[in-house]
């Protein structure tokens, strides 16, 4: 009997460091779950304009908010849908596009661009797209969205979904979507 406590004893003693490492990998794993949750979540504490501020590559887009006067409109309450060109979707435009639109006299032709990226009434989530292909209506028209391969509008990738706003929910894609005509 002594043996056997013994021997139970030494095997739990040799088996405590991987027993740790197993309890702290899925503690680990756990965490990193809770975290890419968080993400994805329908959780929010800032509207559009101020997550996509502090995404910290919306710098273009926000200035064009702010020339077009639509900053007021995506603090709202929504809800809104959101495509949301990067930085460098504006900066792949035409040479001197993106100072021509932001000049007084094309406020008109700016807004009418920025609100072809905007889905008003509704939080169109990535799991509501995925498998389909289908037609939205914008604030300035209709969008094409394919969720077949990936999900793409008017051809441009969405890079990161679902990012949650208290207002709505934002899509990052890669470039930004011109009226057509």
């Amino acid at each position: 009997m002594k043996r056997l406590v013994t021997l139970s004893a030494a095997i739990a003693f040799l088996s405590a460091p991987a027993l740790a490492e197993t309890c702290q990998y899925a503690k680990a794993k756990t965490a990193s779950l809770v975290e890419a949750e968080l993400v994805k979540g329908d959780w929010a504490e800032a509207d559009i304009v101020d997550t996509a501020a502090d995404a910290g590559q919306f710098n273009t887009l926000l200035a064009a908010a702010e020339a077009a006067d639509l900053v007021d409109a995506l603090k709202g309450d929504g809800p809104l849908t959101v495509f949301a060109p990067t930085d460098e979707a504006f900066a792949a435009l035409p040479a001197g596009t993106v100072e021509t639109l932001l000049l007084p006299e094309n406020k008109d032709t700016l807004a009418g661009i920025l609100k072809l990226h905007v889905i008003a009434g509704s939080k169109i989530k990535s799991d509501q797209l995925a498998g389909k292909t289908l037609t939205a209506e914008t604030l300035n028209g209709t969008v094409a969205i394919d969720g077949t391969d990936g999900v793409t509008v008017n051809g441009a990738s969405v890079v990161a979904a679902d990012v949650m706003a208290t207002n709505g929910v934002i899509h990052v894609i890669d470039a930004v979507l011109l009226p057509e005509g």
